[in-house]
């Protein structure tokens, strides 16, 4: 068996997701990784790479996935990570090749068998898809990067396709945080916070976290889309996720069920993210938070 894996870049870098992507296709085969030609040397490098197939990558998605089909053949999985571009190019790949995809998968239990959640994450099913060739979009949240040396060979192609969309502007949001769906300290706020939303930032600021928010805040106007956590938003998976005036939606607790602890604060102690809080703090969070971060400033804590 060979895996196709198409890699997730930004600004001609890799992201955290594509480590996470490759460590877990590497379960199904030798992995190829296909890659954006600026980012060629450092995909080449990555842990668990076979080989790199470096390209100009077209920038939609109707294009990306005529490309993937042109490769297609000689794979018999062919993967990407369960995000944003994901999302969007997986679909079409499947509808080229006429096949079934498999997408958010959070675990591989064999060539042909898969686990993702459904449900909004309260049941997990076991797919066997029985298909000669398998299209599958991993949650990159849910593997663990492989760590180590490699020096992949760089095959350099050039395949022709056409596109019928045109990408007519790209709005980016700057950030000095870690990547929300890979961090590994999350916090969140919820809609009480209305517009002080900056008491979310100054805490992530302290601890050296990524920012998130519920989609009813971002819904408010009061954070950007793309701080939005949950089933239609970002998944996560961080070894910490503090939840800040959040109830804990079904939609948004099914985007945070792979963190590892959860610290919230919530005036409403029956709130189901209290619930299922490690710790959970009744209070309300226009006081505690300040004292939160007092009481690091004082210990001298600071990532």
């Amino acid at each position: 068996m060979a895996v196709l894996v198409l890699a997730d870049t930004d600004l001609g870098r890799l992201t955290p997701a594509t480590a996470r992507v490759v460590a877990g296709a590497a379960e199904l085969g030798p992995v190829d990784l296909l890659v954006d030609a600026a980012a060629a040397e450092e995909a080449r490098s990555l842990a668990g790479v076979h080989r790199v197939l470096a390209a100009a990558l077209p920038a939609t998605a109707d294009a990306l996935a005529q490309l993937l089909a042109v490769l297609a053949e000689p794979y018999t999985h062919i993967v990407a990570a369960a995000n944003a571009s994901g999302r969007d190019v997986i679909p079409r790949l499947a509808a080229l090749l006429d096949i079934q995809p498999v997408t958010d998968i959070t675990a591989i239990l064999g060539p042909t068998r898969f686990e993702r959640p459904i449900y909004a994450g309260n049941a997990t099913e076991t797919v066997s898809d029985g298909q000669a060739k398998h299209v599958l979009s991993l949650r990159a949240s849910a593997f663990a990067a492989t760590v180590g040396e490699n020096s992949a060979v760089v095959s350099n192609i050039s395949p022709e396709v056409a596109s019928a969309t045109e990408v007519i502007a790209e709005v980016r949001t700057q950030s000095e945080r870690p990547e929300l769906s890979t961090a590994q300290i999350v916090v969140s706020g919820g809609i009480p916070l209305g517009d002080r939303f900056a008491l979310v930032e100054d805490l992530a600021g302290k601890l050296g976290a990524a920012v998130g928010a519920t989609r009813a805040l971002v819904d408010a106007g009061h954070a950007p889309n793309d701080l939005q956590v949950g089933q239609t938003g970002k998944i996560v998976a961080p070894d910490l996720y503090v939840g800040l005036g959040i109830s804990g939606a079904l939609q948004h607790l099914a985007g945070i069920q792979g963190a590892k602890a959860i610290f919230a604060i919530n005036t409403d102690a029956d709130a189901p993210l209290m619930k299922i809080a490690d710790v959970a703090l009744v209070a309300d969070l226009f006081e505690a938070v300040p004292a939160v971060i007092a009481e690091l400033d004082r210990l001298g804590i600071k990532r």
